[in-house]
């Protein structure tokens, strides 16, 4: 009896601490996976369902779309950790609460259709308060914390107070010790305060994202945004990493002469001569007339012997 009564403590004892059970209740599933995205079980694939207090990770290169039983929408980005805090539903099976403890990373946030007080973001260097809004975070290995609103209003608390974001693409820069900046337009010189130039891949063009997550950075991408004025540089930097005085930029090159006129093309070779007129044939000189062949010469005649001579003895004689 007493075995049978220590076994069921040890079933009992793993079911209550084993991490299945304690994600046990299902509150959205993937979408869209590329790379390497781990839950509490192991690797995710598309429509697995994440689940409450479920840690997610991403690889260096991994990608994670989720969508939420209210219809918010969650994108991780590489490097990244995440977990899944608070999902309270009410009795008329409203969202009551719904929080994310972000360590690491990057991410992009597209609120669903629950009141906007049900939505909290933890940060280790502040809280995001959303209003029906869609913005792209990032939080460094330091605690640093950068926001990008995207659409709609967000805002940012701190241990130094709160900042207010209610511009399409304004971006504000905090860490643990309280700093915060005012908001700015953001471009690629948040890169370079952070320290690192894949903070916000979603905005930068490094990482994509598909349906109702990619279209909404529309117009904030770093890329296509203006340069601040060093004057304004210095918000974006935390008050206590002081920069060394600006440097006098290097003289300017004197600008080289112009090059020498080219010369004027020259004009038209003349037209070839033409072909000379092959000489006419000389004539070929007749040939010399064949000599006759001469005559084979005729034997003399004898001369003719008298014959009106009488002969001797004739009858004339007679």
């Amino acid at each position: 009896m007493s075995y049978l009564r220590g076994a069921a403590i040890v079933a009992l004892g793993f079911i209550l601490y084993s991490p299945v059970s304690m994600a046990a209740e299902a509150i959205g599933e993937a979408v869209r996976i590329r790379t390497e995205v781990r839950g509490a079980s192991g690797p995710l694939a598309v429509k697995d369902p994440v689940y409450r207090d479920e840690r997610i990770l991403t690889s260096k290169s991994g990608l994670g779309q989720f969508v939420f039983r209210d219809g918010t929408k969650l994108a991780v980005g590489w490097g990244s950790s995440v977990v899944i805090d608070k999902f309270v539903f009410d009795d008329s099976n409203n969202l009551q609460k719904l929080s994310l403890r972000a360590t690491k990373g990057t991410f992009r946030w597209v609120s669903g259709k629950s009141k906007s007080t049900a939505y909290e973001i933890l940060t280790p260097a502040g809280t995001i308060g959303v209003r029906g809004t869609a913005f792209d975070f990032y939080v460094g290995g330091d605690g640093t914390t950068a926001v990008v609103l995207l659409n709609g209003e967000a805002s940012f608390c701190g241990p130094g107070g709160c900042k207010q974001l209610t511009r399409r693409c304004d971006c504000v820069i905090a860490n643990r010790n309280g700093n915060i900046t005012d908001a700015r337009r953001v471009n690629r010189r948040v890169l370079e305060t952070l320290g690192n130039e894949a903070a916000l891949p979603f905005l930068s063009g490094n990482q994509q994202l598909s349906g109702g997550l990619g279209w909404v950075g529309g117009g904030c991408s770093i890329r296509a945004a203006l340069p601040i004025p060093p004057t304004q540089q210095e918000r974006f930097t935390p008050p206590e990493k002081k920069q060394a005085p600006p440097q006098k930029p290097p003289p300017k090159p004197d600008k080289p002469e112009k090059p020498p006129p080219r010369p004027d093309k020259p004009e038209k070779p003349p037209p070839r001569p033409d072909k000379p007129e092959k000489p006419p044939r000389p004539e070929e000189p007749e040939k010399p007339p064949r000599p006759e062949e001469p005559e084979e010469p005729r034997e003399p005649e004898k001369p003719r012997q008298e014959q009106d001579r009488p002969r001797e003895g004739s009858r004339n004689n007679g």
